[in-house]
Formats: C-alpha cells, sequence, structure tokens
C-alpha cells in the first residue's frame, strides 16, 4: 500500500479520507489498492479508512478479526449490528468529506462497488461520499515499468497469433477444406496456451453480419462456416500468464478474397482515419502537456466517423482503459455510454478502437495506447488494410 502518496493525494483534493469496504470480497480494487489478499473467505463486513493525516484504522468483525491484521493501524472489532454501526462512527470521527468506490449515478461502473445502503449509513453520518474514481486510476491503474514490458511482450506473442490465424483461415480456404468461427477461436486459444499466454474469455471471431454485433463470440452450438468472400473480425486479447501482468488487446479484420468490395474499402478507410485521429489528438496533447478528459479523445474519434455520414453506426465507446483485467480502472474513452471526464495520465493504457457495424458486415480496427510522461505511444502493430486472406 502506497500510504504515503496516497495521504498526500487526499489533502490534495481536499478529502479528510478514503474509506474502504468489503463484505464477500465484492470489491478487488480495494484489496489491490491496499496491496493485500484476504487470508480467509470474507463472509462479514469490513472497513478501513485513510484519513488525509494520521495512521489508518480498521473495523472488522469478531470472527473475521484477523482480516486486516496485514494493513496497519489498529483494528476495533464489532459483533452486533449495533456495535457495527457505533464502531463506524467512530471511524469516521473527524471527517467530512470522504472517498469510496462509488460513482454518481453509476457513471463509472467500474468504481461504483459500494452498495446504496452503505452510502445510506455512511451519509447519515454527516458525513460527504465523494466518488474515488480520479484516486483509483492513480493508484491501481497506473503501470509499474515491468508491467509495460509485460505488455509489450504480450503484444509481440498476442500479433504472432493474429497473424497464424489469418494464415489458417487461408490456407485451409486454399486447401478446400472446412473453416469455421469456432474452429478459429480455438485455433487461437490453443496457440495463447503454447504462447504462454492468458485471457479470461474470448476471442472474437465473427464473419459478416456477426461482425455487426461487436461482442458476438462463436460457441460450439452457435457459429458460421468461414467462406470464400467473407469478411472476418478477429479480436482478441491476452496477457503473459504471470503474476501482476497486464492485457494487450487488439482487433483486425480481413476479406477471405483476392481484393477488397469497394464499399467495405470504403468502411475500413472510415473506421482506420477515425483511429488514426484518436491516436493523433492523445499524442499532440501528451506531448504538448495539455489536460486531456477520455471524453475528448471520444469526440475526436466519433466526429469522423459522424462527418464520414456513418455516425449512427458507431455504437460503443472510442476505448476502454486496460489493465490486470481486460477493461481496466482507469479513463475510458467514452462521450457516448458515459461522459468520462476523468483526464489521461502518465503510465497508464488504453484502447483506441472504433468500428462501424452496417447490417451485413462489420469493421472494427483497435490498438492499445500508453501514456508516459511526455509522450504516448501505439504499442502494437497498426492495420493499415484489410488482411488479404486468401493466397
Amino acid at each position: 500500500m502506497q500510504l504515503t502518496e496516497i495521504q498526500k493525494s487526499l489533502r490534495e483534493q481536499g478529502l479528510d479520507g478514503w474509506l474502504f469496504f468489503d463484505h464477500h470480497e465484492r470489491d478487488a480494487l480495494a484489496y489491490r489498492i491496499l496491496g493485500f489478499k484476504p487470508a480467509r473467505h470474507v463472509t462479514r463486513r469490513w472497513y478501513y479508512l485513510i484519513p488525509a493525516s494520521g495512521d489508518p484504522r480498521g473495523l472488522v468483525h469478531r470472527i473475521e478479526s484477523g482480516m486486516l491484521d496485514e494493513l496497519p493501524g489498529i483494528k476495533t472489532p464489532y459483533s452486533s449490528w449495533q456495535l457495527q454501526r457505533s464502531g463506524l462512527q467512530d471511524l469516521l470521527r473527524g471527517c467530512h468529506k470522504i472517498a469510496m468506490q462509488y460513482s454518481p449515478e453509476c457513471a463509472v461502473p467500474y468504481v461504483s462497488m459500494v452498495d446504496a445502503g452503505t452510502l445510506e449509513l455512511v451519509r447519515a453520518m454527516g458525513v460527504e461520499v465523494v466518488t474515488s474514481a480520479d484516486l483509483v486510476q492513480f493508484f491501481e491503474a497506473r503501470w509499474t515499468e515491468a508491467q509495460l514490458a509485460a505488455h509489450l511482450e504480450a503484444g509481440r506473442r498476442v500479433d504472432e497469433v493474429r497473424r497464424a490465424a489469418f494464415a489458417e483461415i487461408g490456407s485451409r480456404l486454399g486447401r478446400n477444406q472446412p473453416v469455421t468461427e469456432w474452429d478459429i477461436k480455438n485455433f487461437i486459444l490453443d496457440a495463447f496456451t503454447h504462447a504462454g499466454l492468458f485471457t479470461d474469455h474470448g476471442p472474437i471471431v465473427a464473419v459478416n453480419a456477426n461482425a455487426s454485433n461487436p461482442h458476438y463470440e462463436p460457441t460450439a452450438g452457435d457459429h458460421l462456416p468461414i467462406q470464400k468472400g467473407d469478411n472476418v473480425l478477429i479480436d482478441l486479447w491476452a496477457k503473459l500468464n504471470e503474476d501482476d501482468s497486464v492485457y494487450y488487446d487488439i482487433t483486425w479484420t480481413g476479406y477471405c478474397g483476392p481484393a477488397v468490395p469497394p464499399e467495405v474499402a470504403r468502411v475500413f478507410d472510415v473506421v482506420a482515419g477515425a483511429r488514426d485521429a484518436a491516436i493523433a489528438r492523445v499524442k499532440q496533447a501528451v506531448s504538448g502537456g495539455e489536460v486531456l478528459a477520455g471524453y475528448q479523445v471520444d469526440d475526436a474519434c466519433r466526429g469522423y466517423i459522424a462527418a464520414a455520414g456513418l455516425g449512427e453506426y458507431f455504437v460503443h465507446r472510442t476505448g476502454h482503459s486496460i489493465g490486470r483485467d481486460v477493461h481496466g480502472s482507469g479513463a475510458n474513452m467514452d462521450n457516448l455510454e458515459t461522459h468520462d471526464t476523468r483526464c489521461l495520465i502518465p503510465r497508464t493504457c488504453f484502447s483506441i478502437e472504433p468500428g462501424v457495424y452496417l447490417p451485413s458486415f462489420g469493421i472494427r480496427s483497435e490498438v492499445n495506447m500508453y501514456v508516459g510522461e511526455h509522450e504516448a505511444i501505439v504499442t502494437g502493430e497498426v492495420q493499415r488494410a484489410p488482411v488479404l486472406v486468401l493466397p
């Protein structure tokens, strides 16, 4: 736990403290930021306050009194609900404004971990609760140098698997051998295993209209064949199969034929142009020292697609934070699903992935961007034209 740094940030934001709360391990962020793993299953409520100044303190149930032993500060035990409430009151004594894992109107659901009842309880004690979203990004979403290196290595391996997947489709079609979305999904998963990569779900392998469903995934009982003349979208994400590793997440599209049809080429060019507009906006801001919010990146990307007359077919945000989870807890590039005012900060990573989803086919192009202290980079290959899958 970065106690000194957390308390410095609390003072800078004019907060009296940061209150962590959990029950049944619902808030994974709390454990990662506090830097401990529960020794046993959490069946009772615990509270832990980091004040802006002074020693942290906790409140734990008597039958799980050792739950917070790894953390500094005095822990007060409770058993009855009356003692739980009075203990929480004592814990918050002197606090007027605190942060919790809460998001007004659930605008940032990745941070909205505290239930409404607990918020009511804290507020009833005369304490103002504000969102911890910026604190979470600073103390959870930033990468170490080792994590950046792991991301880059995962990217090299994932890119190899992506190239192999498209080549496998082309090889099978070239031999007139049947191949399906499900086949290629399993080909990718097997390749991940051999490459020392881990993914918690996916990948997406989608042809034609299936690619117009951004979260389509083939299953054993629901998939389509891949045939000559098909558009193919592959979205794959993975991280090194090591502790504390972070994800690499990309989407590429291809065409199973010798020449890409004009309409497909046109849509690809629009999507790629929007992607590049977002990349340029981020690079310009970071190199120039401009404070840039996630919604502004989305505006740059979405505006490009709207100007091409395809805005109604771009139905999701421009990008998401990337970390230990493929959808991380930092700023999202979003002014559609939410108005994300969180700023891009150094040592964080996110996707840029515009898409146009027409009734008969969908095109998405996804890259990852890492923000350093003075520059932002794309961490992998950038697709410039649809992959011609057939040899």
